[in-house]
């Protein structure tokens, strides 16, 4: 079978691609990111392809455009592969030699090695239509608390830059009375510019939960999909586990089956160690890898600790984690991170299973 191995460097304004038949060397060819430009890309693969008789196959990084190059390539008919940034080898030289042309001859072969050879494709899971947008709701939930943080450190570095202290006695930061004196701070005659800026700040800060209690109402109906319903209320029963958290794991792993074992979910979330072992350097282990959702990583941390406060058990894992080295509890915080998610992707797998017409991997 003849093949047509596209290899594309992917940005929103523009598509570098290099195109080759089998062995042959490879041509390049440019278009816009936008609609119309993948439109022509796809006129163009569809020439080729009909014109040679060969199958094509395109390969492109995941980035922040999505899936839709992907979607649309599928749908022309042809082979599409999404690959993981992280996990393409890439000498030093390559490292600080990078360009797009480079970046595209490199997929290129990455192809021609997994069709013709049968070398390894460092491909991403690419969840349906449904899973993407299911995500949209989570990640916009929990980048509105993000906001929501930030405007709060934007009040109290205004009010430190001023040298303004809280009301003295039992008056905690963002309570009821903490959040009336500041608006009566808002309010007075004094320091225009200052009570100005507080004033703007309260107000975005309103509306910023305001919108945060219309994305939990939204999240609340998204739990009880059919889809879902299963799988959340089996996860929300792991203590510290709230609902925020469920959904936000379990539309990260979409298909609980398509890991094969449950140390993959730690790895998914980079919540393993790099490792560095060659030659007589055996067993050296650095940080922790951070791939996969840094928001992910953000709600299993906050359910952990939520866990080790309330859990007598994971409280004494996490103690007797410590008590190996005082000094890193970050490390004993990590363990006990990974271990949730591993908990919790046992809990999914079975949850899932138990739905109508799943299937076991």
């Amino acid at each position: 079978m003849n093949y047509i191995f596209v290899g594309c460097d992917s940005h929103d304004k523009t598509l570098v691609t290099k195109v080759a038949i089998n062995r042959e060397k490879a041509e390049r060819k440019v278009f816009s990111g936008n609609h119309s430009g993948r439109r022509k890309l796809i006129d163009y693969l569809k020439g080729r392809s009909a014109s040679l008789g060969a199958k094509v196959v395109v390969a492109y990084e995941a980035s922040g455009n999505g899936f839709i190059l992907c979607d649309e390539l599928k749908a022309a008919g042809f082979e599409c592969h999404v690959l993981a940034p992280t996990k393409i080898e890439r000498s030093a030289k390559q490292k600080r030699n990078k360009n797009d042309d480079r970046d595209a001859d490199h997929l290129l072969e990455i192809l021609r090695g997994y069709y013709l050879a049968g070398n390894r494709m460092p491909e991403v899971w690419i969840p349906d239509l449904q899973n993407r947008d299911d995500r949209e709701a989570v990640r916009h939930r929990l980048e509105l608390g993000q906001r929501v943080t930030a405007v709060k450190t934007q009040i109290q570095m205004l009010l430190k830059r001023h040298g303004v202290e809280k009301p003295s006695g039992p008056v905690k930061s963002w309570s009821k009375g903490y959040r009336q004196w500041l608006q009566a701070l808002a309010e007075s005659d004094e320091r225009q510019g200052m009570r100005t800026a507080l004033g703007s700040l309260l107000r975005y800060l309103d509306f910023l939960e305001g919108e945060i209690r219309e994305m939990s109402q939204a999240m609340k109906q998204l739990a009880e999909a059919p889809r879902w319903k299963p799988i959340i209320e089996a996860l929300v029963q792991e203590k510290g586990v709230g609902l925020t958290t469920a959904l936000k794991y379990a539309t990260d792993i979409g298909d609980f089956t398509r890991f094969r074992r449950c140390r993959q979910g730690g790895a998914f979330y980079g919540l393993v160690p790099s490792s560095n072992e060659s030659g007589e350097n055996k067993d050296r282990k650095g940080h922790i890898t951070r791939e996969g959702s840094a928001s992910g990583r953000q709600v299993i941390c906050q359910s952990t600790w939520s866990r080790v406060r309330h859990d007598k058990q994971e409280r004494a894992v996490y103690l007797r984690l410590v008590d190996k080295n005082p000094k890193k509890k970050k490390i004993a915080l990590v363990a006990c991170m990974r271990r949730l998610t591993v908990r919790l992707w046992h809990i999914g797998y079975a949850a899932q299973l138990k739905m109508p017409g799943a299937t076991r991997s």
